[in-house]
């Protein structure tokens, strides 16, 4: 018998699409399942804007491009320009686009600058949280996706294709489309050189 943990496995990093679109009523399904998450406070500090126009996905592929290509210049990294023209088409070509934003609005407010830097935390990870409820959400839909962070890296060239305001960071895109390709399971460590606890509740070594 299935069982959720099986499906958590099952799930992959999906980067080739199908051409065809997916339906407004699968990504709205995915993206409620997203806002079910946990949060901190119940702030549910996500914002997602969802991209489908090829004209706007490929200006803010190209953009995101011309940045890293100007932070590997600044590093003195050498690469092929094939390697941008790839990464420009991967974003450009998926069928959906669902780029994540956080906002600190409904979060804590301190007066210092190491509380307020926790309660960012506290935010980031609540937005983790409704990442993988969306890919989780997808997975189970026969969608593919897969989640980058470069958005992360160049959060003003983002804000300024998409104009999006200040206090909503650009921080992450998930790729999403029918699967055009069957990713092997990747390696993963085994539990007990995550887990350093033992497992029936024993003291910590």
């Amino acid at each position: 018998m299935p069982t959720f943990t099986n499906e958590i496995k099952a799930r992959r990093s999906v980067r080739k699409y199908q051409k065809r679109p997916v339906p407004k009523e699968l990504i709205s399904e995915v993206l409620e399942a997203a806002g079910w998450a946990p949060s901190a406070h119940n702030a549910q500090p996500w914002r997602f804007i969802v991209l489908v126009d090829p004209q706007v996905k490929r200006r803010l592929a190209e953009a995101m491009a011309k940045s890293w290509t100007a932070d590997m210049a600044r590093d003195r990294v050498s690469f092929e320009p094939e390697t941008v023209r790839l990464r420009v088409e991967r974003f450009a070509t998926a069928p959906t686009l669902v780029l994540a934003c956080l906002s600190m609005e409904g979060m804590a407010k301190f007066p210092d600058v190491e509380r307020q830097r926790c309660e960012r935390d506290l935010a980031m990870q609540s937005l983790a949280a409704a990442l993988q409820n969306l890919l989780l959400a997808a997975h189970s839909l026969g969608l593919g996706a897969c989640w980058f962070s470069a958005p992360a890296f160049c959060k003003e060239t983002v804000r300024g294709v998409l104009g999006i305001p200040d206090e909503v960071e650009p921080e992450a895109l998930i790729a999403i489309g029918y699967p055009a390709e069957e990713p092997p399971a990747p390696p993963k460590k085994p539990f007990d050189d995550y887990c350093f606890e033992d497992r029936w509740g024993g003291r910590l070594s």
